[in-house]
């Protein structure tokens, strides 16, 4: 900023005290800020705090950009460290000679081994590794995986992974950050795509969530009713109507100590009946995860309780 140029601030914005302009020209060559309405130079030597390089494309941005990924819990060291490149070649692009590839090999391998020093690193690997595995296999977003990694971090701290399963702990993580992000997987889902069973994820369950600092909500059939819906191709009046049986029933304590699956798929088969657009209990069964006789037992319960008249046989 010149010392012959003032700067005054009004309504939050700088104006030109010349002609009290706000509409200003910026010069990156000289690094100036102009005034457009009578050229008075407002201030100079300003820094420019981007790029130095120039992309026209995405591809061309990525490629020329030095700055990496940002830090994610998602990865064992947080996505800080650096890698030593397995091509053997120099920054030319030439092979190394036998020599510097046999120094290159070595320092590679205690590269490695300096990154996996103590237990808990070597645990955090394991884990965060199958965490990815299993967050892909269960269509997990981003955010969610970020919830369950740091959820499984503060179960290590407090040393609730020694005496059990790596697994176990971390499909209960997983579970636990899809109910926090009201994500519809239910446990059985969860426990078919691991090695684990399901009483064991469950104990993992309740001792993460007794001994870590989390706030979870219930699991609510609401939750279910879109991915549900989904499966079972419903109209969009039928999953409304579903959703206001739920909404009815919670209302009147019907779902206190029900399954989730069970409320969610009663209420989608008598919605069905309703609006014209019925399912029967075997699809709706598979779907949810319970049996028909579960579906059968509470669509009565809702239809005794709701007061809400259907007809079975048309």
């Amino acid at each position: 900023m010149t010392n012959m140029v003032r700067e005054r601030i009004a309504n939050k914005r700088i104006v030109c005290v010349s002609c009290g302009g706000a509409s200003f020209t910026e010069d990156h060559v000289r690094g100036e800020n102009i005034c457009t309405s009578c050229g008075l130079v407002v201030s100079e030597r300003t820094t420019d705090r981007g790029p130095e390089w120039r992309a026209f494309t995405t591809e061309e941005r990525n490629a020329r950009a030095r700055t990496g990924a940002p830090m994610t819990l998602t990865i064992a060291d947080r996505g800080l460290s650096t890698v030593i490149d397995w091509r053997n070649k120099d920054a030319s692009g030439r092979a190394l000679t036998s020599t510097t590839r046999a120094a290159i090999y070595r320092m590679r391998k205690w590269h490695i081994r300096s990154r996996l020093h103590s237990s808990q690193h070597r645990n955090l690997g394991i884990a965060m590794s199958e965490m990815e595995r299993l967050s892909s296999q269960l269509g997990i977003p981003r955010d969610v995986r970020e919830t369950a990694a740091l959820m499984y971090r503060k179960a290590l701290t407090k040393n609730l992974v020694r005496g059990r399963s790596i697994e176990s702990v971390v499909a209960a993580s997983v579970y636990l950050a899809c109910r926090i992000h009201r994500i519809p997987r239910r446990l059985d889902e969860v426990a078919t795509e691991t090695n684990v069973d399901r009483k064991q994820i469950g104990h993992a369950v309740r001792l993460v969530v007794s001994r870590v600092n989390i706030d979870v909500p219930l699991a609510s059939a609401k939750d279910l009713i879109p991915r549900l819906s989904s499966d079972l191709l419903l109209e969009g009046r039928t999953v409304k109507k579903a959703t206001e049986i739920i909404k009815n029933a919670e209302e009147k304590f019907v779902t206190i100590g029900k399954d989730p699956g069970g409320i969610a798929g009663a209420a989608l088969y008598i919605a069905g009946i309703v609006e014209k657009d019925r399912r029967t209990q075997r699809e709706i069964a598979n779907v949810s995860r319970v049996t028909e006789v579960t579906i059968r037992n509470r669509y009565k319960e809702l239809v005794r309780v709701l007061g809400i008249s259907i007809d079975i046989d048309s």
